[in-house]
């Protein structure tokens, strides 16, 4: 019996798996063009590991100086362009030294940094992005001299705002006294604060990206959200582990919309005391030299997680500290009386 003609295959339908089908076949202008622009820093340089052909598209700088400042628009500015162009790769070397959190910093690798003043850098530049519900409220860059007396001998401080200058936004001021609202609030907000050093080629994120502690001061009514790193310091001291606390603090304006009054910069250690200009670049430096973490995943998480490691054994160090000096007053009590016993004793036996 025949066979009918719809079980055989048609020579229009057949697939040739012998074919070559990569994405060498496409033009190189199509994937630089309309596809490796569409894709974000982490997307595109695991793109660039899958291939040579695409590690070679990928490396083009205007690529990545694209990337930068889309993610970060104080990037944008003529300054950091020009210190961005003197690194190793370009805007490439910048993307990788900053889109990591400090959720993973190399302890080891940060001890390696020198103690030599001349050696540490001379001049910082942060670039400032701070997004509500992705939304960009507030970019900016501050160029910071390390050089001067006053900046060693103070206490570590880069304020981003002027004292009078308030940023004004269409956000609605969060009302009440609940702990929600203020919640809600830090979730809503994101904050990026690149470090540079443009005479060491060299850039970091300070930030947590988002806020690790929001709270509503009793008196003035303002919202305080504090996002932070923590850096190694020197093991067996109070800096052991230090805080770099980024402290926004906004308030409401007349019309009930919210203000970004203060945006600062403050390095703190397991004491609660602030470390001054010359000890707080030593941990900055060491910070910068060192080797951060690389993955996306749960970064946020992680930093969130070493803050509350770092206040736990902040408050395990002050419990310490306490003991130890409830027991040296304790002994110097014992000592009192037994002198004046003993001095009693001395008189009556005369």
């Amino acid at each position: 019996m025949a066979c009918s003609s719809s079980q055989l295959p048609s020579p229009s339908t057949t697939v040739d798996e012998t074919s070559p089908a990569s994405i060498s076949t496409v033009h190189t202008d199509i994937i630089q063009t309309h596809i490796l622009t569409r894709l974000d820093g982490p997307t595109l340089a695991s793109a660039a590991s899958t291939s040579s052909q695409l590690h070679a598209l990928a490396s083009h700088h205007p690529l990545w100086a694209n990337i930068c400042h889309s993610t970060w628009p104080s990037t944008s500015t003529p300054r950091v362009r020009q210190v961005i162009s003197t690194f190793p790769d370009g805007a490439f070397s910048f993307f990788s030294d900053s889109f990591p959190l400090l959720t993973n910093l190399d302890a080891a690798a940060t001890t390696l940094a020198s103690n030599h003043d001349q050696d540490r850098p001379c001049e910082l530049i942060s670039a400032v992005d701070i997004y509500h519900r992705d939304k960009l409220i507030l970019s900016k860059v501050v160029e910071t001299e390390t050089v001067t007396g006053w900046f060693r001998c103070s206490p570590f401080r880069i304020d981003l705002l002027d004292p009078k200058d308030v940023v004004p936004t269409q956000i609605k001021y969060p009302a009440g006294q609940e702990s929600d609202t203020c919640r809600d609030l830090g979730d809503d907000l994101t904050l990026s604060w690149i470090l540079i050093d443009p005479i060491g080629r060299r850039a970091m994120n300070l930030s947590s990206h988002r806020a690790v502690s929001v709270q509503r001061h009793w008196l003035s009514g303002e919202v305080h959200a504090r996002f932070a790193s923590i850096l190694p310091g020197e093991k067996g001291s109070a800096s052991e582990q230090v805080q770099c606390g980024i402290l926004v603090t906004c308030g409401e304006s007349e019309g009930g919309e919210l203000q970004v009054r203060e945006v600062s910069l403050q390095v703190e250690d397991m004491d609660g005391m602030h470390l001054n200009g010359r000890d707080g670049l030593v941990i900055l430096q060491r910070a910068l030299e060192g080797r951060k973490g690389r993955k996306k995943s749960r970064r946020e998480e992680e930093g969130k997680k070493r803050y509350e490691e770092y206040l736990e054994r902040k408050k395990e160090r002050k419990e310490k500290k306490l003991r130890t000096e409830g027991t040296l007053d304790t002994l110097c009590v014992a000592f009192g009386v037994l002198g004046f016993f003993v001095f009693w004793l001395f008189i009556l036996c005369r």
